[in-house]
């Protein structure tokens, strides 16, 4: 029997309760002892959903108690995958998977226990929202979802998964407006931009190899800098490469700097340290609350794009397992998609977040059609004025411009030593 170590006291204290004999007093009964009772799911993950709000509905909501311990992308995937015992579920993105099931660190997920799963659309589970939609190079999430018998992961539909798959949304740059003139989404608009030097000082990057180097990629080889045969599949070779080309723009100061959460990319640019970065579509929301006319670049090469993944440890078990799942179970029920929803996010299974958004919400964040009123985000902050239509457009829009995944390429660990060396250089 597993107990955390409230559960351990408050047991401990019932025993010596029930051995120790009490003088009981005409004058009054001696105190109560209560045992918690709570099962408490220990949620390890980054800022993106690990919110307090989200945590205190969920907990109202499942009688369950939550400890969300968020941090740096890089930080909790190699917590994760060098210590299981420390959480119960894992919050990333699909890139992290590889990682954590070679390591042992993940259980499987069974598929039956998850009661929304047949409305999961099929982004997740084909790889594309439609037939005519780009798939993207690298890990298309599909790719790791499904346990094959041998153990290894694929695209074949199984009973066991090896995640919930939940939140995502594509990727680009942010940039303030009012310093980089508006471009084209789809036609002007590119990663380029990244190195372009009229921005020299005041660039930023999201400090996550498995991210910050594809947008690195992306805008080396859309500036003809270099050509890479594979994106989402970078060789060693590749690597010197894009490293090399990189090198004298780090020299010269060209980057102002890197970012690993939301709040911090969005004190860049609020402060005017960055103009153009990497960034994440909450933070593009909280600028506009903020009143900087932030837009989210549609790129002509395409999007980045990532799939949430909400895995399940393999040293989890009993009643906090049990409780893991309804936690899980609780993302598809629609509210919370609704949520994320106001910072610009999606969610697997859209119909069900729906009865939760007014007609104007939906229209805009999924059908990417002009606000017919202002729409608050998750704050309660107006993020979004009426008569602005989403930057990139409708959810279908967006998903088929895919340049790659998120993706753990074979060349990992090269990428790491050459991403570090360049951070430190």
């Amino acid at each position: 029997m597993n107990l955390n170590r409230r559960e351990m006291i408050g047991a401990t204290l019932a025993t010596v309760a029930a051995s120790t004999p009490i003088a009981r007093s005409t004058a009054f009964d001696p105190p109560t002892i209560h045992v918690p009772t709570k099962p408490v799911v220990r949620v390890l993950g980054t800022h993106v959903t690990l919110q307090e709000d989200l945590r205190v509905r969920a907990e109202a909501d499942l009688g369950i108690q939550l400890e969300f311990s968020p941090g740096g992308s890089a930080e909790v995937l190699h917590r994760a995958s060098t210590r299981p015992e420390t959480f119960d579920l894992y919050e990333q993105w699909s890139n992290s998977i590889r990682v954590l099931w070679q390591a042992g660190a993940i259980q499987p997920i069974e598929q039956n226990r998850i009661r929304n799963w047949d409305e999961i659309n099929p982004l997740t589970r084909v790889g594309r929202l439609t037939p005519d939609a780009k798939r993207g190079a690298g890990d298309a999430p599909n790719k790791l979802l499904f346990i094959q018998p041998d153990g290894t992961l694929g695209g074949k539909a199984t009973d066991h998964v090896t995640f919930l798959p939940y939140v995502h949304n594509v990727d680009s740059f942010g940039y303030d407006a009012a310093v980089v003139p508006e471009g084209v989404p789809y036609e002007t608009e590119s990663w380029a931009w990244l190195l372009d030097e009229k921005w020299a000082g005041r660039v930023a990057i999201v400090n996550e190899p498995t991210i910050g180097l594809f947008d690195l990629a992306l805008a080396v080889q859309a500036k003809g800098l270099a050509e890479f045969e594979d994106i989402g599949n970078l060789s060693e070779t590749d690597l010197e490469t894009l490293f090399k080309v990189l090198e004298p723009y780090r020299q010269s100061g060209h980057f102002r700097g890197v970012w690993s959460s939301v709040p911090a990319s969005v004190d860049l640019m609020s402060r005017g340290e960055a103009v153009i970065e990497s960034m994440f579509s909450p933070a593009v929301f909280d600028l506009k609350g903020r009143g900087i006319d932030c837009v989210y670049a549609s790129p002509k090469e395409g999007y980045r794009a990532w799939h949430g993944v909400m895995c399940l440890s393999s040293k989890t078990t009993g009643p906090v397992k049990d409780a893991a799942y309804e936690y899980m179970n609780w993302w598809l029920s629609g509210w919370p998609g609704a949520f994320i929803a106001r910072q610009g996010y999606y969610i697997s299974n859209p119909q069900r977040s729906r009865e939760e958004l007014s007609s104007a919400e939906w229209d805009y964040w999924y059908q990417g059609e002009p606000a017919e009123t202002d729409l608050l985000g998750t704050t309660g902050q107006v993020v979004v004025k009426q008569g602005h239509a989403r930057d990139g457009g409708s959810y279908e829009k967006r998903f088929s411009n895919i340049a790659v995944w998120n993706t753990v390429m074979k060349s990992y660990e090269a990428s790491l030593q050459h991403w570090n060396e360049f951070l430190s250089g």
